[in-house]
């Protein structure tokens, strides 16, 4: 069995006086409550909450106690911390790790500031870490995707819904959390196509999702789900054995095994997917701003505009680039030529500061 999950006081045992109102804890309590009032999701409070706690925990084992109490010096003392620091297998810390824990500590002292809790903010002034531009690690050209498609026992209930799974990955580039959290009826397969509800940033978007792809879903649908289903159907649409919704982890576990299964020499998980249908489509022809509309980017670097493209397009565009299909046809050019130009670099940073955060 897996070691239990640490609590958060196990985890950052040096906390300071957790009673004390106008303390360090009480404060990013508070702060946390406010952006919960104003309906920022949980995963990134789950988020801010580890990267301040990380905070506390080091003020503490050196006796600062307040924010009142926190330096510039101090904070930048905390940042050549953070760059030192070593993760359990004895990697540091990405860039873009220490960039998003830097991040949250200058919203928070931000807050801090703008409520009178300190008179002058020391985070006000932190350098973020540069981050580098980087290409995926590794994708799976249209042969290796198919090896792995391949790689689940279909014969079987359990094999058959992770089929489904992956040809949902595929098809469409959602994130695993959006996966696990797609109901019965988000996919419809008269029309070609999923919704995503409250994906990242909170927003709905619909997009294509692939004949193939459709097809295993509405398999798995008609012959496994059904036996899965335990008391209650919360419509959840991919079910455990047990009758429950996956968490995120379950789909790392799974795709990552299904790859290493196919020995196809690269190492991924259900991100693979994402870069990989990206990649793909675009190497067929399709514009940089239908991927970004299928992977719900709301945009992709400061001075680019996010281009509202109609489910109609954007299915024809899916249908003729994703490798995942009957027949290729001619590519269209039809977009507005005054729209700003998006890069493929810029995609793929964009992405690749996803992998890092899901970790």
């Amino acid at each position: 069995m897996p070691a239990p999950k640490q609590t958060l006081a196990e985890q950052f045992p040096h906390i300071p006086d957790l009673a004390d109102p106008l303390g360090l804890y009480a404060l990013m309590q508070a702060y946390l409550a406010w952006l919960r009032e104003r309906n920022y999701s949980e995963q990134t409070l789950v988020g801010r909450e580890l990267f301040l706690c990380s905070l506390l925990d080091w003020c503490g084992q050196r006796g600062v106690l307040r924010p009142t109490e926190i330096t510039k010096p101090m904070l930048e003392r905390y940042q050549r911390h953070l760059y030192h620091t070593r993760k359990k297998n004895g990697d540091p810390l990405s860039f873009r790790s220490q960039y998003n824990r830097i991040v949250a500590i200058r919203t928070w002292f931000k807050w801090l500031a703008r409520r009178n809790h300190i008179l002058t903010n020391p985070a006000s002034d932190l350098e973020l870490p540069k981050l580098e531009k980087r290409l995926p690690k590794a994708i799976l050209s249209e042969r290796e995707a198919e090896t792995v498609l391949n790689q689940p026992d279909t014969g079987e209930a359990l094999g058959l819904r992770d089929r489904a799974i992956l040809e949902v990955l595929y098809s469409t580039g959602i994130r695993r959390s959006e996966l696990v959290n797609l109901k019965v009826q988000d996919i419809d397969p008269e029309r070609g196509t999923l919704i995503v509800r409250q994906g990242k940033g909170k927003k709905d978007r619909m997009i294509p999702i692939g004949e193939r792809a459709a097809a295993w879903v509405e398999k798995y649908r008609a012959d496994v789900r059904p036996a899965f289903v335990a008391g209650r159907d919360e419509g959840v649409l991919f079910l455990t054995r047990t009758g429950e919704g996956m968490s995120p982890n379950n789909l790392t576990t799974l795709a990552r095994g299904y790859i290493e299964q196919s020995k196809i020499g690269k190492k991924g998980a259900c991100h693979l997917f994402r870069h990989t249908m990206a990649t793909l489509m675009l190497e067929n022809g399709a514009d940089i701003r239908f991927i970004q509309a299928m992977l719900g980017h709301v945009c992709l670097s400061t001075t680019e505009m996010y281009t509202q493209v109609s489910i109609a397009k954007l299915k024809e565009i899916h249908t003729l680039t994703h490798p995942a299909r009957l027949s290729r046809l001619a590519m269209p050019r039809s977009l507005d030529p005054d729209e700003p130009e998006a890069t493929e670099s810029a995609l793929f940073t964009a992405l690749a500061a996803e992998a890092a955060e899901e970790g």
